[in-house]
């Protein structure tokens, strides 16, 4: 049997930040079904919850070297939903608040990748392949090669990358400092980045394999405007890099048996879907109406997911007869405007500046329209759950967005949500009004939300996909 080991900073149910931890959730579980024995190992935050914490049962204790240091390496173990999860335990490195922006975070993850490599012959498990994710655990495929291929002569990585605009770089003495390594490793063909160390081109140098989370994104980060400086590196291992959507965990998004929202609903049975459009108008106080087209977005209120866009045509979006349901919070001037442009409009805007995992699950049921026009998007996971819940995605052709929202022909009738190419406000504005044009006319607009909604996103094919990529390796 093909054995996997998931390094990992995050993952649901113990800590989240962001998508990587849905990821490190959900992909384990579904590679169980293809008949691999998949595991992952993860830093034992304080911030996980004390109920899971408590029943974590130790399995190894030992100093790992970090640099010309010794630290402390507690292993401890617990299984969830079938998978089994270690945990490195280190209060010095990890008893914080919050996972990241620490002033010695090249230390710490320096540390838990060398405690990976320390602790395999001590955990019971002997993986083929260490599954890497992101810069927080980039710098294992580096430590294999520079320190332990004669003690692992056959084991093999892969570096997924999550969002390349996080590197993990730092100062040039971390090299010996931290990681060990010598001057010769201080090269533009290893870890020097403009005078620096950058640990995410340390893993995509040394890595065996590479992938990403979406085909478009994969061809998008070999190009300057995405590659973040790292577009020729990308380049030149072009034929390892493979773009592999992320799914969506199909028994947490499930609108036929959620209980976050009022009236479970299939694709066979979307009409009930205008109850819980009723229920939410009445959650959020805006008027009760089943005629009127909701539109929402749920995201981190940041420039990047594009509402930059929304910003110069915001006006122009709220002179036509929708209402707007927003949830999220980050930048100041995103969550002024929509809390300004709910005090102007009560009866057509609702704005949520805060997250709530309950409340996101009602807008993604009784919303018409998911509004998403991110200026780049890895993957994206809001437009998977709006197809999910039959609410038609409104996004811009990048990333993962162009790789699973199919724009509606109207000849053809297939799609199942409404695209646009350019990153450009009034782009966007059309795109949307195209939908809204649609909306009344109901045959039309439940043939795409039945598209939507058969769409399959579940982790079942990006499985099959990442075993095969496993199975070259070995």
């Amino acid at each position: 049997m093909l054995k996997v080991l998931f390094v990992a900073a995050e993952a649901v149910p113990f800590i989240k930040t962001g998508g990587l931890a849905d990821v490190i959730g959900s992909l384990p579980k579904e590679l169980v079904k293809e008949g691999v024995d998949a595991r992952v190992i993860l830093p034992k935050y304080s911030e996980i919850p004390s109920h899971y914490r408590e029943i974590m049962e130790p399995v190894h204790t030992m100093e790992v070297p970090v640099g010309w240091r010794r630290q402390y390496c507690g292993i401890e173990k617990m299984e969830y939903q079938g998978i089994a999860f270690y945990f490195v335990d280190n209060e010095y490195y990890f008893k914080r608040k919050g996972l990241y922006g620490h002033f010695d975070d090249g230390e710490r993850f320096a540390y838990f990748c060398r405690a990976v490599l320390e602790v395999l012959p001590h955990i019971g498990f002997a993986p083929d392949i260490l599954h890497c994710h992101d810069w927080h655990a980039a710098a294992i495929p580096v430590m294999l090669a520079a320190h332990y291929r004669h003690a692992y002569p056959d084991l093999r990585t892969v570096l997924t990358i999550h969002n390349l605009l996080y590197q993990g770089v730092f100062a040039r003495e971390v090299l010996g400092d931290l990681l060990s390594l010598g001057n010769d490793y201080f090269a533009e063909d290893k870890l020097e980045f403009f005078g620096s160390v950058n640990y995410m081109k340390g893993g995509l140098v040394y890595a065996d394999r590479l992938t990403t989370v979406s085909p478009t994104y994969a061809q998008e980060i070999q190009t300057p405007y995405f590659g973040e400086k790292l577009d020729g590196l990308l380049r030149d291992r072009s034929k390892d890099l493979y773009g592999i959507v992320n799914g969506l965990d199909y028994d947490v998004y499930n609108p036929r048996i959620d209980d976050c929202i009022a009236v479970p609903y299939t694709w066979r049975s979307i009409g009930r879907k205008c109850k819980n459009k009723m229920k939410l108008q009445e959650h959020v106080g805006l008027p009760v109406r089943s005629d009127v087209p909701v539109v929402a977005i749920i995201s981190r209120l940041v420039a990047a997911k594009g509402l930059d866009l929304v910003a110069h045509v915001i006006e122009e979006m709220l002179a036509s007869d929708i209402q707007l349901i927003v949830l999220g919070t980050g930048e100041e001037r995103y969550e002024g405007m929509f809390r300004l442009a709910a005090h102007r409009y009560p009866d057509k805007v609702s704005a949520n500046i805060f997250f709530g995992e309950d409340l996101a699950h009602k807008i993604y049921a009784g919303a018409d329209v998911f509004l998403m026009p991110s200026c780049f998007e890895p993957c994206g996971i809001g437009q998977l759950i709006a197809l999910r819940y039959g609410t038609l995605p409104v996004v811009r052709e990048t990333g993962g967005l162009k790789d699973t929202v199919q724009p509606y022909n109207e000849y053809t009738g297939e799609g199942n949500g409404f695209t646009f190419a350019n990153y450009n406000a009034h782009d966007m504005l059309h795109t949307l009004q195209r939908a809204l044009a649609i909306y009344p006319q109901t045959d039309i607009w439940e043939r795409i939300v039945r598209n939507a909604m058969r769409s399959d996103y579940s982790w079942c094919q990006s499985a099959q996909q990442y075993h095969e990529l496993y199975q070259q390796l070995v």
